[in-house]
């Protein structure tokens, strides 16, 4: 309960899951069918980058920061079109960013419906605020594995479930390989974007292979690497994997990533992987 994602907020790593999550949202509306978000590990929506924690790390200017005056390809700018749209609508640039709970909102419409889970109560009451009063919104403080197994599936039958752990925990990717397993079990159709650190490659080869073996017919991979990892020091690479990603999705990460990688790496040990492990 000691993980604040105030020091992090904006980072290279918030760019690759928050760009993800904002095309599948952008996927979901396509359709008239009203939709669910679910996200079970919300934090608190968002987030002073001129603040105490963020200042202390810095590391949203290396992410956000960089990326607000960017101009990237134009096959890259085309994806990231929409969360570049979001921010402005959302937060003053570089001085608030906003997080997935935000991005989220943003999103739905007047048919849609999110569920944002967050189990420190004082993060809570900060999500509470930051989203106010929102009939589409429902906020529980609670814990993101139990809300995961206990709102699949929606009554909405459509949508997404983001898990974004603190990663405090040895056991976090073992959760999120269960969580997968009881969506598969219960909700097969859905789609899902599970975030994890890369810091130790057989763990994570470990979690890919038993992510494989919960029977989703379509499993991708995305990971950036701005640094070499290692076991200690600040993170140095992430990665997303995403359960039924929409059709376009692995075509946009393949226009972004090698140009997140040039802008976010540290030296030139940058690099990205896009792998699909079921399907498409």
């Amino acid at each position: 309960m000691n993980y604040r994602h105030s020091f992090h907020a904006g980072n290279f790593a918030d760019i690759l899951k928050h760009v993800t999550l904002q095309r599948v949202l952008d996927h979901l509306r396509l359709k008239s069918a009203p939709f669910r978000v679910i996200d079970t590990h919300a934090g608190a929506g968002l987030y002073d980058l001129k603040g105490n924690d963020a200042a202390r790390t810095g590391e949203w200017v290396d992410g956000i920061g960089r990326l607000l005056d960017a101009k990237l390809s134009t096959e890259a700018e085309a994806v990231l079109a929409s969360y570049r749209m979001a921010l402005r609508a959302l937060a003053p640039l570089g001085t608030t960013y906003p997080g997935s709970p935000a991005l989220i909102r943003q999103a739905l419409r007047a048919e849609d419906r999110a569920s944002l889970n967050e189990l420190h109560p004082e993060t809570c009451w900060h999500l509470k605020r930051a989203m106010q009063r929102d009939e589409r919104l429902a906020i529980n403080e609670l814990d993101g594995y139990t809300a995961w197994k206990a709102q699949i599936p929606p009554r909405e039958k459509r949508g997404l479930v983001l898990i974004d752990p603190p990663f405090e925990k040895d056991d976090e990717f073992d959760r999120m390989v269960t969580g997968a397993r009881e969506q598969h079990r219960k909700w097969a159709s859905g789609s899902a974007i599970l975030w994890y650190p890369i810091k130790n490659r057989r763990r994570v080869a470990a979690f890919e292979n038993a992510l494989t073996e919960t029977g989703f017919a379509k499993l991708l991979i995305a990971e950036l690497h701005i640094d070499t990892a290692e076991a200690e020091g600040p993170l140095a690479a992430c990665g997303l994997a995403i359960i039924n990603p929409p059709w376009t999705l692995a075509d946009e990460l393949a226009r972004l990533l090698p140009e997140l990688t040039r802008l976010f790496a540290r030296r030139d040990s940058g690099r990205w992987r896009l792998d699909w492990l079921a399907g498409p």
